[in-house]
């Protein structure tokens, strides 16, 4: 699996498709993340941010690869392999971004509340981390979801993994919405909750759902994007 994980990992970073989601991420956390804003607002926002670019940072390592070269590595290694290696480089990626991102957010903001109370810094951070892990891991199950070899055309997977990562995100009961609100809520009342288990339940999730699409992809090898 690692030399699997090298090989998409070579593939992602040559292709150069890895920067309009970067710019992406980017642009977002630009506009909503300002100098000097309360630490647990901004964590939740750069938080809920990753949950589309790690959909879509799925797509592109699920696609990036050509259709015979696609074949030739299933051949070797097994075609459930070969898509398990393409999910996790899309899952440590975006996981990288999220450890960056909430260093940069808990550096640049406020370590108070909305109403101005003193919160825990590295406390914050932590819940702060753990709420991105979250929201990066169920990204990583709508792009698992609505991606080759679930939905193999290109005109039903890019409007589907949009519109699955926004429900996933604002649907009630999700476990992003549950640690993003979290968040937000204990700006308010100035205490920090570390969501452990919207985290269970998003790596659950996310492990079903990667499962289902290296299930499916065993089934049905090869094929282009």
């Amino acid at each position: 699996m690692t030399a699997l994980l090298r090989y998409q990992a070579a593939l992602l970073a040559r292709s150069h498709r890895w920067l309009p989601p970067l710019l992406l991420y980017l642009a977002f956390m630009a506009i909503g993340v300002q100098t000097g804003q309360p630490v647990l607002d901004s964590l939740g926002f750069a938080a809920a941010v990753l949950l589309p670019v790690t959909a879509w940072l799925v797509r592109v390592c699920v696609t990036n690869e050509p259709g015979a070269a696609r074949d030739c590595a299933a051949a070797a290694a097994g075609p459930a392999r070969v898509h398990l290696a393409a999910l996790l480089t899309a899952l440590l990626t975006a996981t990288g971004l999220a450890v960056v991102g909430t260093a940069v957010v808990t550096a640049v903001s406020d370590p108070r509340g909305t109403r101005h109370e003193e919160l825990p810094v590295w406390s914050a951070a932590g819940a702060g981390l753990v709420t991105a892990v979250t929201c990066v891991l169920l990204g990583a199950a709508v792009g698992a979801l609505c991606n080759r070899p679930v939905l193999r055309s290109t005109a039903w997977a890019v409007p589907t993994t949009v519109l699955g990562a926004f429900a996933v995100l604002f649907v009630g009961g999700s476990p992003a919405r549950a640690a993003v609100n979290g968040l937000v809520s204990g700006s308010r009342t100035a205490t920090v909750t570390v969501p452990l288990v919207p985290l269970a339940a998003a790596a659950a999730l996310a492990a079903v759902a990667m499962a289902a699409a290296c299930a499916l992809s065993a089934r049905q090898p090869g094929g282009g994007p």
